[in-house]
């Protein structure tokens, strides 16, 4: 295994309590829309087994010609180990990735693509929509629908409604409102569903989509392989 170690070249405060780490991009590392990694920090591997408290799988909010490898993560003031060794660090500190992969890159089908996320899962989508914005080839529209009670939304400047790309944005603070609309959007029995947030999230977006028709294989989570089976199979009830 190859771990890359790099330095913060700048921080990002999104929201109050969300930032983003701006990386160096290492000699060598490459990665696509869609991206996640191992994000670690100091110390993690000094001992004769790494220390899991200070690694987190995250996903890649940049794309590679932006020059930068963006971490984007929320912080409050009471957190995890991780959270607040990460909240001390400043431009210049090092930190280390290893095992980039992406479980989610833009399909280009010729179908209409739906983003659904909750909160800070909405980094994971950023590169997917630049990447779309730079080259619509065989995507229909892409519409993405974020939750979030703080009404503190993310990227405003990217998730805004442009009908001139074919891209809509909405943001919902509650969960009724998100549901219903995750329902309206499954008029569409072609269209692409990509979900990211928690397990919790995942599986009942699942649920809502399969009891509407939406088929398996259009449905795309952040996940392994070997690990869709478990979010999947699930059982439609008459």
């Amino acid at each position: 295994m190859q771990i890359y170690w790099t330095k913060i070249n700048k921080i990002i405060d999104e929201t109050s309590e969300v930032k983003t780490y701006l990386l160096d991009c290492p000699e060598g590392f490459t990665w696509e829309e869609g991206s996640h990694t191992h994000f670690a920090l100091k110390g993690f591997n000094a001992g004769e087994k790494p220390n899991r408290g200070l690694i987190r799988h995250m996903s890649i909010s940049t794309l590679p010609n932006e020059n930068s490898i963006g971490i984007t993560t929320r912080i409050r003031k009471i957190g995890s180990e991780f959270k607040m060794t990460l909240r001390n660090h400043k431009v210049g500190d090092e930190v280390a990735l290893f095992k980039t992969h992406s479980n989610v890159p833009l399909k280009r089908e010729d179908n209409n693509v739906y983003l659904l996320s909750s909160g800070v899962g909405l980094a994971t989508f950023r590169p997917l929509v630049l990447d779309y914005f730079e080259r619509a080839d065989n995507v229909n529209q892409i519409h993405s629908l974020n939750i979030d009670s703080s009404k503190d939304f993310l990227f405003p400047d990217i998730f805004e409604s442009a009908p001139d790309k074919k891209f809509t944005s909405q943001f919902v603070d509650n969960r009724k409102d998100y549901y219903d609309e995750v329902k309206n959007l499954t008029a569409d029995k072609d269209g692409l569903f990509y979900i990211v947030g928690s397990d919790e999230f995942l599986v009942q977006n699942i649920a809502v989509l399969r009891e509407q028709g939406i088929k398996p294989e259009q449905i795309m989570l952040d996940k392994r392989e070997r690990q869709l089976p478990d979010f999947l199979s699930f059982e439609l009830t008459n």
